[in-house]
């Protein structure tokens, strides 16, 4: 018997241009074999498979439709996910009557077809279709059918991974990415987690003043051991929303990791949070370069000068090419503003970059300095900082979240500036 699974019990009246935006779950490590008629649908699905959220599924694509898939399983098992072009509705569904002698108990098979009618959809469904998708598909349309597969109803929200990097050393891509993750938790109210991936160097845990015994490293040494009941005795709480899951931030071993060492970390975060704020650190290996395009969103923080902006533009186009369903990296400038250095202005680095940066951070050594010596963040120091403001909207563009609006009363006044001498 083909088996499905199904977001929606009913059809769309219409099809509609997918968002590059939207969240889609990446599919977990399945087989998926796709029968095309046409070349522009096998173009659509090979591109699907190189989409980072089908990074884990292993796709194979053959010509040939209904009778080829058919003719293939009659002596060869079928795979997790079966993919079906086809024409006419009586050609789908006696091919389905066929198809469902051969096929193995619990495949799913996602129909792609041409006919935009209601019953059909029904009968396709009662015959155990886990979806039907109407031609000419997108690579988009394809990786949202294939993972929406293995999203039941009843499962939490996946999280969403966001991935903070410096253009280069030095230009404080941790201190943004951690006071930007303390906004996504204190001023939007979103579950988040802090994974502090520089392990021999990392700072989140001086920059949320925590000394936790375990962290991250324990993980990543334990692969086997990782779960949901683990990591949460790693992490450790700063508040009421935000965890970290800290670095060791010592020599005593070196931290040499292959590609995937930190999938199942990722993996578990995000069934648990909503939000995950990787602070990754500026060097290029695989794993590095894996989480960065593994990512739901990126920021990039760069300062003005031509390293940041070469290198800038070297990982914005990276990604870019690697993620073409994904919407463009975002990028800040941080440190603007140093007396008497020599820099290139904001409009300049837009127009190379093809983007403009999501906020310009001014230096400010003064309370930045004291921030990073007292363990606090901007908006602990100055709740009103125009700092603030500016890690806010980062928070939000992230997100895509606006800010929880507040009710005003006499009394706020006097509880932000009690908030800002915490």
């Amino acid at each position: 018997m083909i088996t499905y699974s199904r977001q929606n019990t009913e059809p769309q009246p219409e099809i509609t241009a997918p968002s590059t935006e939207e969240h889609i779950a990446p599919a977990p490590r399945v087989s998926v074999q796709a029968f095309c008629e046409t070349v522009e649908t096998a173009a659509a699905v090979q591109s699907a498979g190189e989409d980072r959220r089908l990074g884990k599924a292993h796709l194979k694509i053959q010509m040939g439709g209904m009778a080829a898939a058919i003719e293939a399983y009659r002596s060869a098992p079928t795979p997790n996910v079966i993919i079906l072009e086809t024409e006419g509705r009586n050609d789908i569904l006696v091919g389905l009557d066929q198809l469902a002698t051969v096929c193995d108990a619990g495949t799913r098979v996602i129909v792609i077809g041409r006919i935009n009618d209601v019953m059909l959809y029904r009968e396709l469904v009662r015959r155990g279709v886990s979806d039907y998708v109407i031609a000419p598909v997108s690579a988009i349309d394809v990786v949202r059918s294939v993972c929406n597969l293995f999203s039941s109803p009843e499962a939490k929200a996946v999280g969403r991974i966001i991935a903070v990097v410096g253009a280069k050393g030095g230009v404080g891509a941790s201190t943004v990415a951690h006071n930007v993750a303390w906004a996504i938790a204190r001023d939007l109210s979103l579950d988040s987690v802090v994974a502090d991936l520089d392990l021999a160097f990392g700072t989140a845990g001086l920059d949320y003043n925590q000394d936790p015994p375990q962290g991250i490293a324990d993980a990543v040494f334990s692969p086997d051991r990782v779960d949901t009941a683990f990591l949460d005795r790693l992490l450790s709480k700063c508040t009421d929303h935000l965890s970290l899951l800290a670095a060791p931030a010592t020599l005593d071993r070196v931290y040499d990791f292959g590609a995937e060492a930190f999938d199942s970390i990722f993996d578990t975060l995000r069934t648990t949070m909503p939000c995950i704020v990787l602070d990754v650190p500026h060097q290029w290996s695989g794993w590095t370069k894996r989480a960065l395009i593994a990512a739901d969103d990126i920021l990039i923080v760069a300062a003005p000068d031509l390293a940041n902006l070469r290198n800038t533009k070297n990982i914005f186009d990276l990604l870019k090419a690697s993620r073409p369903n994904d919407r463009a990296p975002l990028y800040c400038l941080n440190q603007v503003g140093i007396p008497k250095r020599p820099e290139i202005p904001a409009a300049e680095f837009a127009k190379a970059i093809e983007n403009h940066p999501i906020v310009t951070i001014p230096f400010e050594p003064q309370i930045f300095g004291a921030a990073a010596n007292n363990g606090q963040m901007i908006a602990e120091i100055s709740a009103t900082h125009r700092t603030t403001e500016m890690f806010l909207q980062i928070a939000q563009r992230l997100t895509g979240r606006g800010e929880t609006k507040k009710k005003s009363s006499l009394l706020s006044p006097l509880i932000e500036k009690l908030r800002a001498k915490k």
